[in-house]
């Protein structure tokens, strides 16, 4: 009898060894797979970065070059780049969770943070007042933006044009209701002016700089003082928050594209008209008139960003009051 028991205990203390090895074993296994996910991505296990732009702007000319993708590559980062033909377009994308990165002008952004698009201010361009203006046709009877009064003046919906216009019209002591806005993309409005479809156009630079060189056009008023003009950098709040390094990394990459393109707008000029189908004198022509730079995003320009978004609010295009400072990065360099 006490043979047996001395056996059973035997056995009992070589279970419990045994159980506790794999214990051990296993946890063991678990803190090296947890270490392991906080090393540097494997080779083949890169992220995508998504990033969204317009045919005419610096990151398309990033894109051209390769750079950004030759930097981020060594980091675990793949791109990928997708097209859009404006910048209400390409907020809607970031939206609907399909866009880390882009770019647009004033407008958008308000009415896409009206919308609840989690997206942050990352960055700007400096103020382009002279890149974008109310067009007539030469041999038009319009001479003043008060001659604009019933007449069919063709902009794209939400965009830089659509602040600038109702700023003129306001100015002159016009409202938005007192003209027939026709909501057109740049293409389409460029065909409609052509035609006659239209009375007026509001556009911005290369088209406005194509129509003046067409010498079919003529200038009644452009954004000096009346819109700063501006390009925002934009991140979806989450991939700033995650990823502030890529975000100073794109950054830097547009500053380098930049300064290319300040000190060569005749290479500007060539690089863009295969992709716009733009005349090249027309395309340097906006170029020389354009500041190519990266700003911060300061005090200042939100006062501006909030100016554009009250005056939309109180014209009842958007459809409630944003605060845009709500809406600023405030981790960058």
């Amino acid at each position: 009898m006490g043979q047996w028991l001395k056996q059973k205990k035997a056995l009992w203390i070589l279970v419990i060894a045994f159980f506790l090895w794999m214990v051990s074993g296993c946890d063991g296994h678990s803190r090296k797979e947890d270490k392991g996910s906080a090393l540097p991505r494997k080779e083949g296990a890169s992220e995508v970065i998504r990033i969204g732009y317009q045919k005419y702007g610096t990151l398309n000319m990033l894109k051209a070059r390769g750079d950004l993708e030759k930097r981020l590559k060594k980091l675990g980062y793949t791109v990928q780049w997708s097209l859009f033909p404006g910048g209400p377009q390409l907020l809607e994308a970031m939206n609907a969770g399909s866009l880390d990165f882009g770019h647009t002008g004033e407008a958008p952004p308000v009415f896409a943070q009206a919308a609840g698009t989690p997206l942050l201010y990352v960055a700007t361009t400096p103020p382009n007042p002279a890149a974008e203006a109310i067009l007539v046709r030469k041999d038009s009877p319009i001479r003043t933006i008060a001659d604009l009064k019933g007449k069919k003046v063709a902009l794209n919906k939400g965009s830089n044009v659509h602040y600038l216009l109702v700023q003129a019209l306001e100015k002159a002591g016009l409202k938005l209701s007192d003209i027939r806005p026709v909501y057109l993309p740049p293409a389409d409005a460029r065909a409609a002016f052509e035609q006659g479809s239209v009375d007026a156009w509001v556009i911005w630079d290369p088209f406005y700089a194509a129509a003046e060189q067409g010498g079919k056009a003529r200038v009644i008023a452009d954004g000096q003082g009346l819109a700063a003009n501006r390009e925002f950098f934009f991140a979806s709040r989450s991939f700033a928050e995650k990823h502030a390094d890529v975000v100073n990394i794109i950054l830097e990459e547009l500053k380098k594209v930049d300064r290319w393109a300040s000190s060569d707008p005749k290479g500007v000029a060539a690089f863009l008209a295969p992709e716009l189908g733009i005349d090249e004198q027309a395309l340097e022509t906006a170029a020389k008139r354009r500041t190519y730079s990266i700003e911060p995003i300061t005090d200042e320009v939100v006062a501006q960003q909030q100016q554009i978004a009250d005056q939309f609010y109180r014209l009842g295009l958007l459809p409630k009051k944003i605060d845009v400072k709500e809406a600023v990065w405030r981790e960058g360099k």
